[in-house]
This record gives structure tokens, C-alpha cells and sequence, in this order.
């Protein structure tokens, strides 16, 4: 085994297949990991050289993100194709989401090349919120691998950027939020000399965030990735109009788009709004998030009093007759502030889809008369339990992570109850 300091470097074997491994012992929050694929001018060469959580591999599946863990994660390399390729080293980095490199201990990196071990021990670490381990680059007919150790304070946004990667602000905002008062910017000796612009940067956006603590709390509670459809319904009778007003509204519906993000394979989220009348409102990705429900739903002439029956039907007939599917189960988060009174006609309702692939997760907001909702898990004559609510004082006080941990209390066993059940194939 050979052991590097920071800003040695040692030749690779002749290894068709490099594995780099990211690890540390403890830290105050999870390690993002990423792997910037340069080209010598010390760029990306476009968006999709950016291997990271929310892109596992490059377009020519040189360089593959295969294990994803809270505190250790591990790339594999395929030299045959990065050798074909215009990219000239491959940097593995990492962020935090809270806290400095300070409160890490045994961080490492560890490269496999066939029988040959490198191992790089950082033994000083410092404020910073993000740190560069090492780098894997081109060197004559092989590669070798280089220790650099090197840190950059304001986690996420300069590291990409140095290497030509535009983040958005207001994602940038949120991996920032933990950076202690008075920190200094990044550098500009930190970052490496960039001669010309990178065609086509990659935006993170706030949902690619959202979806990475997703994946955190599912690891977190140890529960297997999951594969659904995800719809949300908004109540917009006329006690929500200050929810809608805040911005509070357009806030929640950013946190539910990034389950579907993580959860469906096109991640597309499908919205309804309800008061006396419902909207089917237009389905949307990540793409197009911003502004969704100022843009989407006025509030006017169908708000009013709460009638949940004919949007609860409305879900039950887009999923079961419109576009069924027995081997993607629905996940459907309903919001209300209260007001809830058609407990028979609720009650039937939800009782005759339970032999369906749907499940209800209701989501009280405030201190109210939630009616019937508060009872799901004693009605009777369901084939299964398939539905679930929980009240929240105030939902844009929670944070991201207790709310996806809430929200995924009960659906995992859902899936497996459904399963089991035939309901599920």
C-alpha cells in the first residue's frame, strides 16, 4: 500500500478498472461527493462531466458514481474509456452540508488500481466547507493520481465554479446556510486558471438539494430507494389565502417536487387544487418549478369552503381508469388546513381504493377541525391501511429533513403491505 501527502503523486498499474473511494469516519453532516471531469484547460467540458448524486456517470460511462453513502462513497473508473476521451484528469471533491472539514475525523481517500493500494490520509483539515482529495489525470500512455488536500470556504458554489460549473443562487443559498459568520469567500488564488468559458454550465437548482436530503433520510432510515408516482393536493379554500400569499404554499410544493424528483423516473409531480371547486393543474418537473403556483392557481371564484370528495375522485380516476398501472404504486400528500366535514363521503372514498395502488398521506396545517382525517387508521373495512395524517403547527418552520422523515413514515410499509397484498406487482 502506498501513502500520500498532500501534493505527492505516484504512477497507477495498468488497471482496466480504477475504483476511488471517499470516506470518513465521523462528521457532522453527510459528504457530498462529486468527480469534476477536466479537460486542460481545466474545465468541464459541458454539464454532463459533472458526476455527482444527481448524475451517476459521464455520457461515455467512463467515470461512474456506483455507492452512495452518508459517509463514504465510491466511483469506479473505466481507463479504457476515459483514455478515448477529451478529458484530462478526473478531481474528486466533497461538501458538507452543515458544519467545516474541522469536525471530520479520519478523512481519506483510497484509490484500487488491480493490486495496488494509494491511500491519502488528510491529516490537517480546516474551516473550509468544501475540500478537493485528489485528483486521477492522463500521464504519458497511463495515469497517475495526486494528493491536493486543497479547501474552499462557501461549500458548493466556488468549488463547481472554478471549474466552469454555474450554480444557481438560490441553491447555492441553501448549501451555504450552514458557513459560519464571518467566513471569507473562496479565493481567487484557489481556483484553477480557466482560460475559457465552459459550454452549456450545469444550474443545481434548489430541487437537486431538496433531493439529495431525500435520499438521506431514506439511507437514514435505512429503506430502500423507491420507485412511484408522487401527486400533491393543495387545499385553496379561503383560510389558505395567507399560506399562498407568504410564499409558504410554493415553498411546500418545492419540498414535494423533490420526492418526485428522487421517487419517478421522469420526476414529474402531478398537482391538484381544491376548495368548493378543484383545478387539475398542470403536471411539472424540476425544470420548471419556479413561480409553479402564483403561475398555475389564482385564487378568485374557486375559493370558498372545503370539498374534498370530487378532487379525491378526480386522483382516484386519473390513476386507476386514465392511466393505471399495477406495478408503480401513487403517492399522494394532501394538504389541508381543516375545515374537513364530508366524513362519509371521505370515509367511502378511501376505503374503496384501498385495494388500489394508492396511498394518502394527509398533511394538516395548523391547529384545526381536520374531521375524518384524524381517524384513518381506525376506519374499518379497508383491504389494507391506506392512508396516514400528521398535523404540523407551522410548515415552514420544520426543517427538510423532519418533514421527509414525517412523510415517509408510513409509505415504505405501505409498498411492502401492498405488495404482499397483490395490490402491487
Amino acid at each position: 500500500m502506498t501513502i500520500l501527502s498532500a501534493g505527492q503523486n505516484v504512477g497507477l498499474e495498468d488497471a482496466e478498472l480504477l475504483q476511488v473511494t471517499i470516506q470518513c469516519a465521523s462528521a457532522p453532516s453527510a459528504l457530498d461527493v462529486s468527480c469534476f471531469m477536466i479537460n486542460d484547460s481545466g474545465r468541464v467540458p459541458s454539464d454532463a462531466y459533472f458526476v455527482f448524486y444527481n448524475q451517476t456517470a459521464d455520457p461515455l460511462g467512463a467515470v461512474t458514481l456506483r455507492t452512495i453513502e452518508n459517509l463514504k462513497c465510491r466511483f469506479e473508473i473505466d481507463t479504457r474509456k476515459l483514455r478515448q476521451s477529451a478529458v484530462d484528469k478526473c478531481v474528486f471533491a466533497a461538501t458538507l452540508e452543515a458544519g467545516t472539514f474541522t469536525q471530520v475525523s479520519e478523512c481519506r481517500a483510497i484509490v484500487q488500481a488491480g493490486s495496488q493500494q494509494i491511500t491519502y490520509d488528510i491529516a490537517q483539515t480546516t474551516q473550509e466547507t468544501a475540500l478537493i482529495f485528489i485528483e486521477v489525470y492522463k500521464y504519458r500512455e497511463g495515469f497517475k493520481v495526486r494528493a491536493i488536500g486543497r479547501g474552499f470556504f462557501g461549500g458548493l458554489k466556488p468549488l463547481a465554479e472554478s471549474f466552469g460549473i454555474e450554480v444557481d443562487e438560490e441553491a447555492a443559498a441553501q448549501t451555504a446556510a450552514s458557513q459560519e459568520p464571518g467566513e471569507p469567500a473562496a479565493s481567487a488564488a484557489a481556483a484553477p486558471v480557466a482560460p475559457s468559458p465552459a459550454p452549456a454550465p450545469l444550474k443545481l437548482s434548489k430541487i437537486d438539494l431538496l433531493k439529495r436530503k431525500v435520499a438521506l433520510t431514506l439511507e437514514k432510515s435505512k429503506i430502500d430507494p423507491i420507485k412511484a408516482r408522487v401527486a400533491v393536493v393543495f387545499d385553496a379554500s379561503g383560510s389558505m389565502y395567507p399560506l399562498y400569499r407568504k410564499g409558504i404554499v410554493q415553498e411546500a410544493f418545492e419540498r414535494i417536487l423533490a420526492l418526485a424528483a428522487a421517487f419517478d423516473d421522469d420526476g414529474e409531480l402531478d398537482v391538484w387544487f381544491f376548495a368548493s371547486e378543484f383545478l387539475r393543474a398542470p403536471s411539472v418537473t424540476a425544470l420548471d418549478y419556479k413561480d409553479y403556483i402564483s403561475r398555475t392557481y389564482k385564487l378568485g371564484s374557486k375559493g370558498g369552503t372545503n370539498n374534498e370528495p370530487p378532487v379525491i375522485k378526480d386522483i382516484i380516476r386519473k390513476y386507476t381508469v386514465e392511466q393505471p398501472n399495477a406495478h408503480i404504486p401513487t403517492y399522494i400528500i394532501f394538504f389541508s388546513d381543516g375545515g374537513v366535514a364530508q366524513k362519509g363521503k371521505i370515509t367511502r372514498l378511501i376505503t374503496e381504493c384501498s385495494s388500489k395502488n394508492l396511498f394518502w398521506q394527509f398533511v394538516g396545517l395548523g391547529q384545526a377541525n381536520y374531521g375524518v382525517l384524524q381517524q384513518l387508521d381506525e376506519m374499518r373495512g379497508r383491504t389494507i391501511d391506506n392512508a396516514s395524517f400528521f398535523a404540523l403547527d407551522d410548515i415552514s418552520a420544520i426543517s427538510d429533513e423532519e418533514l421527509y422523515e414525517r412523510l415517509l413514515n408510513e409509505f415504505p410499509s405501505w409498498i411492502k403491505e401492498a405488495r404482499r397484498h397483490g395490490i402491487l406487482i
